[in-house]
């Protein structure tokens, strides 16, 4: 919370500011500490319009959250205590909300909180594993070992979203201007071309006729071809976030021709990378599936995963609950059972998650040299329809005039 406070300092002179805190006494406390005594404290209210408007865009990004989780281990490390490790980072910070975040840790923290409590009112910043690793390691007293750990998972996983975005951004560009292109085409070279067609009379080909038509229509109608599309989209987002579109999507994903089998590895990379990562910190087996559940980021594997938990609760084994499931090759249970047998499985998991991100980027790898070609077969087909249907017409008339 942010508080407005006129104190005076020992002097007696009079000063005003801001000071943030988990609550009034404790902002009363910290103006106390630094030798302020307090004549009024007030709670700053924010309009609700513009507390709304600035979560627009709010979020950190990888790379900041991996300098700060690696900086913040090697405070602890060289044995500063945890409040004044935090405080020494709010100076280092170029992210501004994840300053404004960590002033609010900072406030939970000296209001008696510990660092896992309180980081884990921000969800949108640090995630299950994450304060999970952090709980972990105040427990065990290795707090900058699971720091440090995470910053390598977090530099892993950003390396693999990488690749497949990458990979991505080139057949977008292509279609994106393609799309663009054809659309000033039908509006503002065809409608010319097109009324030479009309003008010669006699009948044209099918494809002329085409054009000439869709032509005529996109000139007075295109802002509601452009409607249409945002509504198909706008539609398709809204299908996508409920219930039943978000599992038939997820459904999509693993078994679609080709993509299907990128989704199928990401996912199992993460399975595989983030349970790993759970049980080296130190968390019960079923409390890291019930974690990697929720963050694996596809409805088919988080209830598989939670099936699984069912079935440990009920006596059985990591691998019997994976078994049979076709979304888990053999070669993820079997390993997995392997690494139950040798009391390895942390370390099985880890290897297994390498194989699957190399897997993926090999697949990302075929899938743009298979984009590249399609794409201009796309070209090469929408040139040809625009020869065939109008400049092959228009050259047959100029022949015949001469």
């Amino acid at each position: 919370m942010k508080f407005s406070y006129r104190a005076r300092d020992k002097e007696g002179a009079t000063r005003a500011g801001e000071v943030i805190a988990a609550d009034e006494g404790r902002a009363e406390q910290l103006l106390e500490e630094n030798g302020l005594f307090v004549v009024s404290l007030q709670q700053q209210e924010e309009m609700a319009f513009l507390k709304n408007l600035e979560l627009f865009g709010r979020s950190v990004n990888n790379k900041d959250l991996v300098m700060f989780s690696r900086q913040l281990a090697t405070l602890i490390s060289a044995r500063v205590p945890i409040l004044q490790s935090l405080r020494i980072l709010q100076e280092q910070i170029t992210s501004k909300y994840l300053l404004e975040v960590l002033k609010d840790v900072i406030a939970s923290i000296e209001n008696g909180e510990s660092l896992s409590s309180a980081m884990a009112k921000h969800e949108d910043v640090f995630s299950n594993v994450y304060v999970s690793l952090v709980k972990s390691g105040e427990a065990s007293g290795s707090l900058d070992k699971s720091l440090v750990y995470l910053a390598d998972q977090l530099e892993k996983d950003y390396e693999l979203k990488s690749k497949v975005k990458g990979a991505m951004t080139y057949p977008a560009f292509v279609l994106t201007a393609l799309m663009i292109v054809m659309g000033l085409m039908f509006k503002f070279v065809l409608p010319n071309l097109t009324s030479v067609l009309e003008e010669q009379g006699g009948s044209l080909p099918p494809v002329s006729v085409v054009l000439i038509n869709f032509t005529k229509f996109f000139n007075v109608y295109w802002w509601a071809l452009l409607l249409l599309i945002a509504v198909l989209v706008l539609a398709f987002r809204y299908y996508a976030r409920s219930p039943i579109g978000k599992r038939q999507l997820d459904i999509a994903k693993i078994n679609f021709p080709i993509i299907g089998d990128i989704f199928t590895k990401i996912y199992l990379a993460r399975f595989a990378r983030n349970f790993s990562t759970l049980i080296k910190g130190g968390i019960p087996v079923i409390k890291a599936l019930e974690i990697v559940s929720e963050i694996i980021g596809n409805s088919i594997y988080r209830d598989i995963l939670l099936q699984t938990v069912s079935s440990i609760q009920a006596g059985k084994s990591v691998s019997d609950g994976l078994t049979g499931h076709k979304e888990f090759p053999n070669l993820v249970t079997q390993m997995v059972k392997v690494g139950e047998q040798t009391a390895q499985l942390d370390d099985i998991l880890a290897k297994l998650a390498v194989f699957y991100e190399k897997e993926v980027d090999t697949k990302v790898g075929m899938l743009t040299t298979l984009l590249e070609p399609l794409i201009m077969i796309i070209l090469g087909l929408g040139v040809g329809v625009l020869v065939a249907g109008i400049l092959l017409p228009i050259y047959n008339l100029a022949s015949t005039s001469g």
